[in-house]
């Protein structure tokens, strides 16, 4: 097969959860086991780091890896979704994987495939510690795809488990209650592996303590906070003091959100661990990969600005709590009036989020060319309820292309609502 039959066979022949949703999520870690033993158990061939959360995972990881790369290490980073390229997934040192490992992968476990039927993201986890191995990677950073406990990147025994927060999604494969959720994510949390957590909220703390009674876990948000921020040419500029010495550190992301102030706590608690274990990863060090996460590891879509007159800012954000963050954003950022193209999924909480988002805009409904994707009318009608006003679309590009007309220099137009969406944008 050629590369481009290779994902033809891959996004086709398997159930894939971007596709289908819930469908497509197998609750166990059987099939992932099996492909890991024909490949020789590859993930227990490189050192590892385990992310998961309800928001903030993929910039979390991202982060780290550029923090590990800077540092000289060889560094892995298998994350989920893609946005543009299969081979996003699956990246070493910020380059995707080659497209003929990809086929020869494929190919060698076609057999297996055949005879245990597993998901698209069993097939590409797989992938990925393979990768790993026969890279040598110095260490890999695993993002959870969805949950933890039962997700297929847990069978792994990492060097550090991290859990940036806990908040409504999913909620029909991992339960109606924070604390229900909350156990689905702290199963990657294992016996004697440090674990750290990002934010935690009054009911979800318990359950982080029972799972972690033999780990030692910390607290990011106990050990440093932040004192300052201010935007200067497209950084953010942070400055945190640390608990142990009351000391002032400066940093400097390009990733600009200001949720990524939340984000960066995590991180920076995360690379203390890291340093414990012996890993060279410096304040210096950290100062210096910051500055340059999309530059290092590739990373797009986090309040992203990719046009200028009018401002065109792309944001992945689609649950409560990522259009909470960008609401919030939304309040801080300067524009004499504001555009949002907007697609989500059917199984999201729509109205909830529909719910958060600013009434003096107009809106322009669209959809993701994938059949979980919502309805555009339907979104359009729901929305009415909130009083969001605008026109359908039938793709994203058809909908930004209009705002973009619409909009004067100084406005602002916003894609989010789905990874999905943004992926579709081009610009």
């Amino acid at each position: 097969m050629t590369y481009q039959e290779t994902l033809q066979y891959l996004f086709t022949r398997l159930p894939m959860f971007s596709r289908l949703g819930a469908a497509a999520y197998k609750k166990d870690l059987t099939n992932t086991i099996r492909l890991c033993e024909a490949l020789g158990n590859p993930q227990l061939q490189c050192k590892t780091i385990h992310i998961a959360g309800t928001n903030g995972k993929g910039s979390t990881s991202h982060m780290l890896a550029a923090i590990l790369q800077t540092a000289g290490y060889k560094t892995g980073l298998y994350t989920s979704p893609h946005l543009k390229d299969f081979r996003e997934r699956i990246k070493i040192n910020g380059v995707v994987c080659d497209e003929d490992f990809v086929v020869d992968f494929t190919q060698r476990i076609q057999p297996l495939i055949n005879e245990i039927e597993p998901s698209f993201f069993e097939i590409t986890v797989a992938m990925a510690f393979d990768y790993f191995a026969k890279q040598k990677v110095d260490i890999a950073i695993i993002e959870v795809g969805l949950g933890g406990r039962l997700d297929s990147t847990n069978i792994i025994t990492p060097e550090l488990s991290v859990i940036t927060n806990i908040g409504w999604d999913h909620m029909n494969l991992l339960g109606d209650t924070l604390e229900e959720i909350a156990g689905e994510k702290a199963g990657i949390i294992k016996k004697g592996i440090p674990v750290v957590i990002g934010e935690v909220i009054p009911e979800t703390r318990p359950v982080f303590d029972l799972k972690a009674a033999d780990s030692p876990i910390t607290y990011a948000q106990e050990k440093r906070w932040m004192i300052g921020w201010e935007y200067e040419h497209h950084l953010l500029k942070v400055s945190i003091v640390d608990k142990a010495n009351n000391g002032h550190t400066h940093y400097e992301l390009d990733l600009p959100g200001i949720y990524q102030t939340k984000n960066l706590l995590t991180v920076l608690e995360a690379a203390h661990q890291l340093q414990l274990q012996g890993w060279k990863i410096d304040t210096g060090i950290i100062q210096k990969a910051l500055p340059h996460v999309k530059k290092l590891t590739g990373l797009h879509g986090r309040w992203e600005l990719v046009h200028q007159h009018p401002t065109v800012i792309l944001d992945v954000g689609h649950n409560v709590d990522g259009m909470r963050q960008i609401s919030r954003q939304l309040e801080l950022t300067n524009y004499d009036y504001l555009h949002v193209v907007i697609g989500m999924v059917k199984d999201k909480e729509v109205d909830a989020v529909l719910a958060l988002l600013p009434k003096e805009a107009t809106y322009y409904f669209t959809q993701a060319q994938i059949p979980r994707a919502l309805d555009a009318a339907q979104l359009q009608e729901q929305a009415a309820a909130f009083e969001l006003e605008g026109h359908t679309y039938p793709e994203v590009n058809k909908a930004l292309k209009e705002a973009m007309a619409q909009a004067e220099k100084n406005d602002l137009v916003l894609v989010c609502g789905s990874v999905f969406l943004v992926g579709e944008v081009n610009l």
